[in-house]
């Protein structure tokens, strides 16, 4: 599970109370609007519907507590309009629209091909060109507004990417980056500052000629930008502004204008406190010796740069920075103070931390005067990556001693440390005249993770962590493998008990009114625990951005798939909040562990396993609790431990590649690339093991929310090959309307990884077995691993794994083979003629231009050049199959072929077992088409398929094979199928432009989580097989879903019967099925059925010309919005030659036949006329007072018509004119 960078707060929505500033912040006023230009777009909902906060760049949705203005594209673009002046601009889209390379796999909302966002496509144009997609117009933005999107851009495809806000003073770039951008959806965050009266946001994308520049933007968000709201009378303590509204009595004086006129920072008002805002030098304030902190303004200086200083949150303002390096900061002196009687002198500063890890700023206390301490004292320290934002903070300061406060800054290659906005408050008394004084080093509190000094004295590089004789490199720091004789290196690395300062290294990454602390159990409220020892708590922090409190660990890693933390915790929320822990990497942020709601105050202990991740990623603690609240609410973690983490770790179960899951998942363990992640399942009503049909198994749903990963991992550790050859055997289930691919490989020492095996699409309902031979080479530190990878390229669909077995020795040959990964162990003999090729890369092999599996260009295929100079005429050349197991029942070998317009020959198949052949010849004029081949098998013995390509000698010629299976049963003839062993040869490979859906295949008995008819038609029991459609996932995304039969014979008049069933709710006829021919002169809908007689079998035979060669196809599509049910499909068959019999109907029977275009329109013709009549015979009636002429009484049973349904070129007739038995 993914956790965005705001741990996702609609997760749970935080109802209490944060504070009444962030409350009035979003409040909805009641009553009447005001004016629409004052209304709209100034994030507050003034009218009750919230109509005046709709197309604003978001939709006026009414937002509550933990909660934003959003856009999400899903409807239309919110107002944001593309401003682009070349054909390099900005659209709203979605993947499944653009099958040839879509911008981005999936939008980030839904996490699907289906959801829409803004995109600017690839532009093949060489002249530099910027696309720019600007808002409406928006109005008064508070000061702690925060903008939040996400954006997908391929490292190296686009030159730049700028967040810009334009008002009426001035353009402030909030942001830009050149990259590189990590894979998938990336969140950007930025902070407006206040922002008076109206203004725009730009997201703008910059290609040139040598990047193509893809982009593409979703889920715009607003957070805490609406001002508050004027009130009759303001909650007790809380300040009265000028304009009626109410903020907090800190928010008073503080650099920031709360009330939004100012009034909370008027001159008069804040007349007793000192500022200095560095617009005109350091004021009261000096630099000490040694690095110095440097006065500027923002501007691209540098990606790390601030673009605009605090105070007047413009490019032009001034601030101080400094770029000292680790171990000798700059610092900057406060003149000589005295807090004045027993009042807190408080010092209010923004700091703005960015760029580096090692970024560290420390606010320490130098008292003076007989009997004060000579060392500083640290009040306060921020360390780390707080994001490119001005974060407020306070200290108070009680000293009976003068004092000067010092505000030390460092950090490392990159990084920026800030200030701006240093507000004494009026008990900080200035004391007069020159008082010498020579500060002292400040000492780092709590100390760096990893000291610098030894008895190497100094002689390691930067970074670099010296014990006794070692220096050890930071990528070993904290890498679960201790280097140090005394494992200094792993000492601060996550596992603590708090009880020292150093606090194992986390460390406090807040930037609102929530931080975490260490503090004393004593000084706790509430929490059940002995009142002894230290902790990390939850407590209230001056910050003015986002709500929720974050600490991190160091960079750690890799870990191993045993890793494990275990942790005691505190957890009192009422009646919401959240307290998580989550693994972030440079690119992702994924949620690990949540604390279960509860109402106790005891502390609990529980274990969290992290498994398998490579360096370098840290572990966050992310809470939200309403302190402020009723009922102690709070939180905390204690005793922290991270155990079996190393990489090297092993067990003898890390071994086990043979596994049926039953009890653990053996030597397989989870990947963590993605938020995508297998899980092991037991038997439920909608899915099955295959070990015994009521265990365990591996699941991996790619619709489970909020997955939008790409792909997900289940993997074994690093292995040693048993025997040169091994042979990997499974069973996996590949079953929905839109299920993605699954894959096998072996990754070898070298990080390379050999794709063995691969499938894609529905399989139908059922387990199937594959397997794949490892080659290994052989040696005392050879090792590999095995991985199973699950592709998203389908989202509605599910895919398993099960019984997984490993044993000495080669496979036999496969059952199934599409050659998209390998030749499937055939073997090419004499001149190895026979080629493996796509068509995208310039086949070396003249061949047809897609293959049959995927219909792409990109599809695999086996071909041979039977042109003379290749293969003379009556020369043969052979591709023959490893060696099957004998066959324990007659089965049926098909494979598509497809003959070159010009005659290549003939394509003989020879099946051989023993001394005994069995063979047949295929030899026709060439097409466009791939064409179905089939045989049928009997076995008793070891036995091989031989492909022969005997060459007629015609120059530009070619023989191809593709898509080779073995099935149970008898080979059916051509356009028939009782759908008991499969689909026979009906294709449903989704067809571009229709949705991407497929037909799928299932039996009424087998679980499956889409509705399906309880019995078949052919053995009328639920274990019968039948082809069915799940009509529900059609809509806005898919039109329809195409079942395809093989390629036919030009016919004067054949006959088609099949059985289907509609299994629509009640009083819902929505789903449609039509018979279609198509050719390569078009497509003809040669029959309709709706869905009036629904849940049963119902018989259908329908009259077939055509005068070339043509398919049947069977689409299954709406009449109207989405209902869920199914349309299946059962014994179809395809008479060629044969007209249809039409059987007079016995009672009980009913009937669909196939109505005549020239019928159709005369009988809608005739009804309409005679509908216009009966209007005109109502309305005379009405006109008379006699009520409506169709009106009824409830115990009226007069027959009439029914289920009618006209559209606007054909009338659809109902199956039968009866009632509904």
């Amino acid at each position: 599970m993914q956790l965005p960078t705001d741990l996702l707060p609609a997760l749970v929505l935080f109802t209490g109370k944060l504070s009444a500033a962030q409350s009035l912040g979003r409040a909805w006023v009641p009553g009447p609007c005001r004016s629409p230009t004052e209304a709209q777009c100034n994030f507050l909902c003034d009218c009750g519907d919230c109509s005046d906060e709709t197309q604003c760049g978001y939709n006026g949705a009414l937002p509550g507590l933990g909660t934003s203005f959003t856009c999400d594209f899903e409807q239309d673009p919110c107002g944001w309009q593309d401003i682009s002046t070349s054909g390099y601009s900005w659209v709203r889209d979605r993947a499944g629209a653009q099958p040839e390379r879509p911008v981005a796999h999936t939008d980030h909302t839904r996490g699907t091909d289906l959801g829409w966002y803004m995109s600017v496509g690839a532009h093949r144009g060489m002249e530099a060109s910027t696309a720019a997609l600007r808002s409406p117009v928006l109005r008064e933005a508070g000061p702690a507004c925060e903008l939040r999107l996400w954006y997908h851009a391929a490292s190296g495809d686009v030159a730049g990417l700028q967040l810009e806000l334009t008002h009426s003073a001035e353009a402030l770039t909030l942001w830009q980056s050149s990259g590189p951008w990590g894979p998938g959806w990336q969140e950007l965050a930025v902070t407006t500052g206040r922002i008076q009266g109206d203004f725009r946001v730009t997201f703008s994308a910059t290609r040139n000629a040598t990047h193509r520049g893809a982009v593409a933007l979703d889920d715009v968000e607003f957070w805490d930008c609406g001002l508050p709201t004027p009130q009759a009378t303001c909650p007790l303590s809380q300040h009265h502004c000028t304009n009626a509204a109410c903020i907090e009595p800190h928010q008073l004086c503080d650099g920031e204008d709360n009330c939004g006129d100012g009034s909370d920072e008027d001159p008069l008002t804040c007349s007793h406190h000192t500022g200095t805002d560095f617009e005109t030098g350091l004021g009261l304030w000096n630099h000490s010796e040694g690095p110095a902190w440097n006065l500027s303004t923002g501007g691209p200086k540098g990606s790390a740069w601030p673009h605009r200083d605090h105070s007047r949150n413009s490019a032009q303002g001034s601030f101080l920075v400094s770029t000292a390096k680790p171990g000798n900061p700059a610092i900057l002196l406060s003149p000589q103070l005295q807090a004045s009687g027993s009042r807190n002198c408080s010092l209010i500063f923004y700091h703005y931390l960015h760029g580096s890890k090692d970024a560290r700023l420390e606010l320490l206390l130098q008292m003076q005067g007989p009997g004060a301490p000579q060392a500083p004292a640290l009040l306060r320290q921020r360390h780390g990556e707080l994001g490119a934002a001005w974060v407020r903070d306070r200290v108070d300061i009680w000293s009976a001693h003068p004092f000067r406060i010092l505000l030390a800054g460092e950090t490392g290659p990159g990084g920026i440390v800030g200030l701006d906005d240093l507000i004494l408050s009026d008990h900080c008394k200035i004391i007069p005249g020159d008082v010498t004084w020579a500060p002292l080093s400040p000492v780092p509190w709590p100390k760096a993770p990893h000291p610098q000094q030894s008895t190497l004295q100094g002689s390691c590089e930067a970074g670099q962590l010296a014990c006794g004789d070692l220096c050890v490199p930071p990528e070993q720091l904290c890498d679960f493998q201790p280097h140090c004789a005394q494992g200094e290196d792993e000492h601060e690395c996550g596992t603590t008990d708090f009880e020292a300062a150093a606090a194992g290294g986390w460390e406090d990454a807040s930037v609102g009114r929530l931080q975490w602390g260490r503090q004393a159990a004593q000084e706790s409220r509430g929490m059940g625990r002995a009142a002894a020892g230290y902790f990390l708590s939850l407590q209230r922090a001056w910050g003015q951005l986002r709500a929720e409190a974050r600490a991190l660990t160091p960079i750690l890693g890799p870990s191993g798939p045993h890793c494990e933390l275990h942790m005691a915790y505190y957890f009192h929320s009422h009646p919401r909040g959240f307290l998580a822990l989550a693994v972030v990497d440079s690119s992702s942020r994924e949620l690990v562990w949540q604390a279960p709601r509860s109402s106790s105050r005891d502390w609990r202990v529980d274990k969290v396993l992290l498994g398998a991740h490579h360096r370098p990623f840290r572990l966050e603690l992310v809470a939200l609790v309403d302190l402020e609240g009723p009922g102690q609410e709070g939180a905390g973690v204690d005793n922290v431990t991270m155990r079996d983490c190393s990489p090297t770790v092993t067990t003898e179960k890390d071994r086990e590649v043979t596994c049926n899951f039953e009890w653990d998942t053996c030597g397989w363990h989870l990947g963590h690339l993605t938020d995508v992640h297998w899980r092991r399942v037991e038997s439920h009503s909608s899915g099955y093991d295959h070990t015994t049909g009521q265990g365990f198994f591996m699941l991996l749903d790619p619709a489970e929310p909020p997955t939008r990963g790409y792909h997900a991992h289940l993997l074994t550790g690093p292995l040693v090959p048993a025997a040169p050859e091994q042979c990997l055997s499974f069973w996996f289930q590949l079953h929905g309307p839109q299920t993605g691919t699954l894959r096998l490989a072996m990754r070898r020492d070298s990080g390379e990884d050999v794709q063995l095996w691969s499938a894609s699409g529905t399989h139908g309902n059922r387990w199937h077995q594959a397997w794949a031979t490892l080659h290994h080479q052989l040696g005392p530190s050879s090792k590999y691993q095995l991985l199973f990878q699950g592709l998203r390229d389908g989202y509605d669909g599910i895919m398993a794994l099960d019984d997984v077995t490993v044993r000495p020795g080669t496979c036999p040959a496969p059952w199934r083979c599409s050659f998209e990964d390998s030749a499937c162990s055939f073997s090419s003999g004499g001149q190895g003629l026979w080629r493996r090729q796509t068509s995208t890369s310039g086949p070396a092999i003249p061949g047809p231009w897609a293959d049959h599996t995927t219909e792409t260009a990109q599809g695999h295929y086996m071909v041979v050049d039977t042109s003379p100079d290749m293969l003379p005429r009556g020369h043969v050349a052979s591709l023959t199959s490893e060696e099957h197991w004998p066959l324990l029942h007659p089965a049926c070998l098909t494979f598509w072929y497809h003959l070159s317009l010009r005659s290549p020959g003939t394509l003989k198949v020879r099946v051989e077992e023993g001394g005994w052949h069995q063979t047949l010849s295929i030899s026709e004029h060439g097409g466009l088409a791939w064409h179905l081949g089939s045989m049928d098998v009997q076995a008793k013995q070891a036995w091989r398929v031989v492909f022969e390509a005997v060459a007629a000698g015609v120059e530009n010629s070619y023989i191809a094979l593709d898509d080779i299976l073995l099935q149970d049963g008898p080979c059916p003839r051509p356009g028939s199928c009782d759908f008991e062993s499969g689909l026979c040869g009906w294709s449903h490979l989704a067809w571009p432009g229709l949705g991407g859906y497929s037909w799928d295949w299932s039996s009424g008995a087998t679980p499956s989580r889409y509705p399906r008819p309880p019995v078949d038609h052919t053995l009328g029991t639920a274990a019968g097989h039948f082809a069915f459609f799940e009509t529900s996932v059609l809509g806005p995304g898919g039109r329809a879903a195409w079942l395809r039969s093989e390629p036919l014979l030009a016919t004067e008049a054949s006959c088609l019967r099949f059985w289907y069933h509609m299994g629509f709710p009640e009083h819902f006829y929505k789903g449609e099925l039509r018979v279609l021919l198509v050719s390569a002169a078009g497509q003809l809908a040669v029959w309709v059925g709706g869905g009036r007689l629904r849940h049963q079998w119902l018989e259908a035979q329908v009259e077939v010309t055509s005068t070339q060669e043509f398919q049947i196809v069977f689409e299954a599509t709406l009449g109207g919005q989405p209902v869920q049910g199914p349309i299946a499909l059962d014994d179809i068959e395809y008479l060629p030659g044969q007209r249809c019999q039409w059987p007079a109907l016995s009672p009980g029977e009913h009937w669909a036949v196939n109505v005549s275009v020239a019928a159709a329109v005369s009988g809608a013709l005739l009804f309409l006329v005679l509908l216009v009549l009966l209007i005109l015979a109502g309305w005379h009636w009405l006109q008379k007072g006699r009520g409506w002429p169709f009106r009824r009484s409830t115990d009226s049973a007069a027959p009439g018509f029914d289920n009618i349904l006209f559209n606007a070129d054909q009338v659809t007739l109902p199956a039968a004119v009866t009632s509904d038995p």
